[in-house]
């Protein structure tokens, strides 16, 4: 009689093309669904996490079919409508479904083998080991197994790989690999009354058996009647605190039956708010926008909504919400900084605290799995999900509304690993599948929205008037170029900008300084011989970071300490060129002694709570002075500020990128917004060695149209988005004469299919990073040039070229709309 057997396909969270195929049994087949994890043997000895994608009969023929490891999962953790979703940010941004799924899910979902090491008993040879290897056999002797990082701590190397083979080919040892959980719920531990005390006369006989001497027994049993009363249950915490007595009190207690331990599982993070309360009314100009958005998506599902700094887009994105939470769906509201959601959960929380969930990655391991869980299981706390791009892969079930705020930020671009995703055009996609709407919220949409908005792919809807009729704040252009030459700069201020900010002091205002770069300085500089300490390992110098006496690269991380001497010459006279934000604040704190200086950038917000720390600040004005870079200026409302300073304009406006106008547009109007939001028209100083600059008289007048109908025509003129789509392809090697042949020949062989649409390869301004050469070639795709068959062309090209023995090494990424 013929067994029974079915197979399943499944993605492993890996960089490779294909799906792989593995065998099942007739009752896993029975119990196994689409979206379940499965641990699976793969390659010589590791075991991989993988999601089963589907269930056939059809069996491999191009390699011999493995067994599967073990079921991970009751139920699926992934839905199908989120392996749609997956399958096609894989397709569009030429990635593996492996490194979607890597992205996608919370770490603690991709459970890693670990190797164990046992030891032989039969092995009696001791003689043959070396002194490191007896260390390792010796440990086995009183412990039964050890895993790689308990050896290398023993023998006091980080790779003890070699030990282990070694020990191996001897046959002192064994191995196995075993799979860990990753997430740990959260139990909290309750207290009740044992059955047989809860009589009264049961009472009064425990109340007694507690004499004098267990008078700490007695006062919990006490405490633990008054608190009895508010009829909620009793955490051992909460009981222990009231009644001021031990957790070994508490114990005694259990092992003489008069108390029971229960646990109850918590969530980590809630939003409960003690009191809710109704969302503000609108402001008449509110009102008419958010009745124009709803009109809107009767003929389109995606409007972008343009409404100036400090107009209350928020109160009306908090409008709508309810509106689709009141129709039974969900919404997604995605940010473009995690800074973003600390001031909006303040917000928000106070309408929908109850139904709100966050996600990103500030947040620990297992409250990202939390989120999960409660959007997984449409809990009540998933109608409302805020959080940064990765949010888009949460496992949505009912999806009415995504709203994008902030919608230009660059910051919605995945720029650091596979899948290289913009955040908003996923979101787009994401809410096509549900038959949701999408919002795309902007005082400085990006060209690509507005253009759609003009092609009538969009709808529109614009708020012209700032909350309270407050007029946009007065900018002035301060000539840094004439005060150096006048010497009436103190430091990097100039005179015009100190007066502004004494003035603001005086009336016990608050003030933004906006530096975009941190770190004290990025340069450290031989005064005699001109030498500057770069990075070994990148084509950058290292950034002079003076509170903690080291030189840093802001690229691999490498650290040193400050020299007291040039390195080349010997000279002591060292000198700092350029500015960051630990200078800046320096500065400041000798310019005004007597106020409180902030910062708020990368260095100061590693910690979990950074972001909340210095806004919460900043808000009960703690802080008078807060020197930031651009993470404090996307969309952050503080009541008291009335002047915001921009310390050099022109570092922004020449970046080498075709975008660099447009963002340096839409970052300095972002900034002006910061100021004057409440009661006053605020002030915006920005200085500059170039007030001329025809985007600073654009951000200056506030003129979006004009700098729209310019930087159109120029992406016309030379071939960019909106009009032409982007592919940039990279190429990275240890070796510079290897990378520098293998990009000449892929620009080659594209260059037979696209002609003059392909540039490069060129050498980027930083070359070399982690001690690996890098070279960019960008092809341009024409608005009639179908984009399927040219990622399909570049496919065949990067197939062919990794079939090359000669390039295989060469690392390739592909970065589909790369802007």
């Amino acid at each position: 009689m013929c067994c029974f057997i079915k197979y399943i396909n499944v993605i492993l969270p890996i960089s490779v093309q294909n799906l792989f195929t593995y065998r099942i049994t007739e009752a896993e087949a029975s119990f196994l669904k689409k979206g379940m994890r499965v641990a699976v043997p793969f390659g010589k000895s590791k075991i991989y996490t993988a999601l089963v994608e589907e269930i056939h009969e059809t069996a491999p023929t191009k390699y011999e079919v493995k067994d599967i490891f073990q079921i991970l999962d009751e139920e699926p953790i992934v839905t199908e409508k989120q392996l749609l979703f997956w399958k096609w940010i894989a397709e569009y941004y030429m990635c593996t479904l492996g490194e979607v799924f890597r992205t996608a899910v919370p770490t603690a979902f991709i459970l890693e083998s670990e190797t164990i090491v046992f030891k032989n008993h039969s092995f009696t040879e001791e003689s043959m080991l070396n002194d490191n290897e007896f260390l390792v056999f010796e440990a086995l002797t009183n412990a039964s197994q050890l895993t790689i990082q308990e050896i290398s701590k023993i023998i006091s190397k980080k790779n003890c790989l070699p030990i282990i083979k070694s020990l191996l080919k001897k046959e002192a040892i064994k191995v196995k690999e075993e799979i860990f959980e990753q997430y740990k719920p959260k139990l909290v531990k309750y207290v009740r009354l044992s059955e047989k005390w809860e009589s009264n006369e049961k009472l009064g006989e425990l109340l007694d058996s507690l004499n004098q001497r267990a008078h700490k027994q007695r006062e919990i049993v006490l405490t633990f009647f008054q608190l009895k009363t508010s009829g909620k249950p009793i955490t051992a915490k909460t009981l222990q605190e009231k009644s001021g007595t031990s957790s070994a009190i508490l114990k005694t207690l259990v092992d003489k039956g008069v108390f029971e331990i229960y646990h109850i599982q918590t969530d980590r993070v809630s939003f409960q708010p003690e009191e809710k309360e109704k969302i503000k009314e609108l402001t008449e100009a509110q009102a008419e926008a958010f009745e124009k958005i709803v009109d809107s998506y009767k003929e389109k599902d995606i409007t972008l909504f343009q409404g100036v700094t400090s107009s209350g887009k928020t109160e009306v994105y908090a409008k709508l919400i309810q509106r689709v939470i009141d129709a039974g769906k969900q919404v997604l509201y995605l940010v473009p900084e995690i800074a973003l959601t600390t001031q909006l959960i303040e917000r928000l929380q106070l309408y929908f605290g109850d139904q709100m969930t966050v996600f990103h990655s500030k947040y620990s391991v297992n409250e990202r799995v939390e989120a999960w869980n409660h959007v997984l299981n449409k809990t009540e706390k998933s109608k409302l999900v805020i959080g940064v791009r990765n949010a888009v892969f949460l496992p949505y079930d009912n999806l009415g509304l995504i709203i994008i705020d902030e919608s230009h930020e660059s910051s919605y671009k995945q720029s650091l690993k596979a899948p290289y995703f913009h955040g908003r055009d996923a979101g787009i996609v994401l809410a096509k599948l549900f038959h949701a709407k999408t919002l795309l919220g902007s005082a400085t949409p990006s060209l690509e929205s507005s253009y759609n908005v003009e092609q009538q792919k969009y709808g529109f809807v614009p708020l012209t008037t700032r909350y309270q009729n407050i007029l946009l704040p007065e900018i002035e252009l301060i000539d840094i170029k004439e005060k150096y030459r006048k010497k009436r700069m103190n430091g990097h201020f100039s005179d015009r900008l100190l007066k502004m900010m004494e003035e603001a002091l005086e009336e016990k205002e608050q003030i933004i300084i906006f530096q975009n770069r941190r770190g004290y300085a990025p340069i450290l500089e031989c005064k005699t011989c001109g030498n500057i300490p770069n990075c070994p390992n990148c084509d950058v110098s290292l950034t002079f970071h003076k509170h903690r006496k080291e030189l840093r690269c802001h690229y691999c991380n490498y650290v040193q300490a400050v020299p007291h001497n040039c390195v080349a010459c010997g000279s002591r006279e060292l000198d700092t060129k350029g500015f960051g934000t630990e200078q800046i604040e320096m500065e400041l704190e000798k310019l005004f002694p007597n106020h409180k200086i902030g910062r708020m950038d990368s260095d100061t917000t590693r910690k979990k709570y950074g972001f909340h720390t210095i806004i919460s600040k900043f808000k009960a004005q703690e802080i008078d002075i807060l020197v930031g870079t651009q993470m404090l200026v996307k969309g952050l409302d503080f009541d008291n500020v009335t002047l915001v300073g921009v310390l050099n304009a022109d570092t922004m406006l020449n970046f080498p990128d075709f975008r660099a106008h447009e963002k340096s547009f839409q970052l300095l109007t972002q900034v002006a917004g910061r100021s004057g939001r409440f009661k006053k028209r605020g002030k915006v100083a920005i200085q500059t060695f170039n007030p001329y600059h025809q985007i600073l008289q654009q951000v200056s007048t506030n003129a979006y149209n004009l700098m729209y109908k310019e930087q159109l025509h120029e992406r016309w003129i030379f071939k960019y988005p909106p009009f032409y789509r982007v592919i940039k392809l990279t190429f990275k090697h240890r070796d510079y004469q290897k990378v520098e042949a293998g990009a000449n020949w892929f620009a080659q062989g594209l260059r037979n299919g696209f002609q003059e649409n392909v540039l490069g390869p060129t050498i980027p301004p930083i070359s070399r990073v982690r001690n690996e050469y890098i070279r960019t070639i960008i092809v341009k795709i024409p608005p009639k040039q179908g984009i399927k068959g040219t990622k399909k062309y570049i496919q065949k090209m990067k197939n062919t070229f990794q079939a090359v023995a000669e390039f295989r090494p060469i690392k390739f990424i592909i970065d589909v709309d790369a802007y």
